[in-house]
């Protein structure tokens, strides 16, 4: 009986002598420092930026939430009743996100200023961890004498200082860092045109009237058709006006939405629903549900159609041959959809914006040359807002080229993690926040949870090889769903499916609803999972 009763105080103990290194403070680093927190664990949040909030501290002005407000919310903190709108803009997120940090007394455990060099696994050897069966040797988060070396610098100072932890949480996200600069034929990239060309995080870095100022009187460029390409263009036309319309320059055409109610209908009871899920085939669904998702495939075709044809009804897509050839499905299956800015379209028409399809394009020394064009799209600022290379990021940091190699993968598949957080073959280290959903923030506070489990000893991992398995049937599924675009790793058509797994890890009843109707066909969102 002593034996028992001096049992937990000693391994609560231990739990909190465990560091654990988490490197970002934006909303996954957050929720990874408050959910490691409740286990009694010790964190430390390294964050080269001197305040908290990731991509919400550099938005472009116009910039607002683009999923709704009730699925982009924690758990257990809703937004403050001054927040009316549905869409709240940038700055009222940030400050959500800092009274969230505040509340619950996290900013403590934050290195501001201070930036993530490389990490280095100090424990056995490869060829040692090559044959495991188990996630790092014995299928434990903490393995003894497996330790991780952080190697930081002060922003300030350029000190570099060691940290050595117990385990790390990666939250470096994919929408911010290492920019995505498209490749270009020698000599006829940026540097053959003799004006400006800077990434769209540059433009999003400048304050808002610096911003206005750099773009005023030129005549601009914007590659890109997502939501930062597009926010970017409304800015540079209420600058400019139609004297020198901004153009954007895209290569495929997107459903981006006018709103969230298609005819009317939220589009969470159509895409957020176990009874939506049922239309789709799912990773390791079984025979029952692979028939039913086969004799619902009309129904599933119809949803699409339904939310195409609204789109198409309230912008002017045909107009401007900005017609899809993919489907709606598709685009949420991919983690693609965009709000398009209010007026958007109206600006188009009044010749303010030109929208400009463009398959490959090169730079000279006018602007852009079209290929197939005989001249050139003159030009005196180009802004790339062609996204940011998050997968380079999150492979870079690592001081062994094994596990470089290890989460980078096959190029022709996602990359390998399991639950998206756990990669089978590196040890005592989780990553979250890089896979992708229709609202990213509800995704990261379940992962946080059932990571925080799994370092309480909670539950254990499967062997690496059911794991391995498992990655490679989402990696089928997104391949299937997403197309070419599978690589972003998207649960948007998936996201209740993809929570009753971990639910179930952790030890929790998937089915967070009353009643049978109310399961099927009321939407889920994060108030759902605000306890076990």
């Amino acid at each position: 009986m002593l034996d028992r009763a001096l049992e937990k105080p000693f391994e609560q103990s231990r739990m909190e002598t465990r560091k654990i290194a988490i490197v970002g403070a934006g909303i996954s680093g957050l929720l990874a420092c408050k959910y490691t927190l409740s286990k009694g664990l010790h964190p430390i949040v390294f964050e080269s930026e001197t305040s908290i909030g990731g991509v919400w501290t550099k938005t472009v002005e116009t910039t607002k939430l683009q999923t709704p407000k009730p699925a982009y919310q924690f758990s257990d903190f809703p937004w403050p009743d001054s927040v009316t709108e549905d869409f709240p803009n940038g700055h009222q997120v940030l400050e959500y996100v800092e009274s969230y940090a505040c509340h619950f007394n996290l900013l403590k455990h934050v290195k501001f200023g201070t930036r993530v060099l490389s990490i280095g696994y100090d424990g056995p050897p490869a060829e040692a961890m090559q044959s495991w069966s188990l996630w790092g040797g014995d299928g434990m988060p903490f393995r003894s004498g497996g330790k991780w070396k952080i190697r930081v610098q002060d922003c300030l100072s350029l000190e570099i200082e060691t940290y050595e932890v117990d385990f790390v949480i990666l939250c470096v996200g994919r929408f911010s860092g290492i920019p995505n600069i498209p490749e270009f034929p020698p000599n006829r990239g940026p540097e053959a045109f003799h004006g400006k060309v800077i990434h769209s995080m540059d433009y999003a870095a400048m304050d808002y009237q610096a911003a206005k100022e750099f773009v005023s009187g030129k005549r601009v460029v914007v590659v890109g058709l997502q939501k930062s390409a597009l926010d970017i263009a409304m800015e540079c036309s209420t600058v400019n006006g139609v004297e020198r319309p901004c153009t954007v320059l895209y290569k495929t055409e997107h459903w981006n939405v006018p709103d969230y109610l298609p005819w009317g209908v939220p589009l969470a009871l159509l895409y957020l629903t176990r009874f939506s899920e049922l239309l789709v085939h799912k990773p390791r669904e079984g025979l029952l549900l692979s028939l039913l998702a086969t004799l619902l495939s009309p129904l599933r075709w119809a949803v699409s159609k339904f939310v195409e044809s609204d789109i198409k009804r309230k912008l002017p897509l045909k107009k401007f041959g900005m017609v899809p050839k993919h489907s709606f499905l598709q685009e949420i299956s991919s983690c693609l959809i965009s709000t398009v800015p209010e007026k958007f379209y109206d600006r188009v028409e009044e010749g303010s914006i030109i929208l400009k399809k463009a398959l490959a394009f090169r730079f000279c020394e006018d602007g852009i040359s079209i290929n197939g064009e005989v001249e050139p799209l003159n030009s005196d600022l180009v802004i790339l807002a062609t996204g940011f290379r998050g997968e380079k990021k999150l492979v870079d940091v690592f001081e062994s080229q094994l596990f470089k190699d290890c989460l980078s993968g096959s190029p022709n598949s996602i990359v390998p993690l399991y639950r998206e957080c756990i990669h089978p073959r590196i040890p005592q280290l989780a990553v979250i926040g890089f896979s992708e959903s229709v609202a990213n923030l509800y995704t990261s506070e379940i992962r946080c949870r059932w990571l925080a489990e799994l370092l309480a000893g909670t539950f254990k991992l499967p062997s690496i090889k059911k794991m391995e398995e498992d990655i490679e049937e989402w990696n089928k599924y997104m391949k299937r769903s997403s197309g070419q675009y599978y690589r972003r790793s998207c649960i948007g058509a998936l996201h209740i499916w993809y929570n009753d797994q971990l639910c179930r890890d952790i030890g929790w009843n998937p089915k967070r609803k009353g009643g049978f109707f109310a399961e099927l066909f009321e939407p889920y969102g994060p108030t759902d999972y605000v306890s076990p």
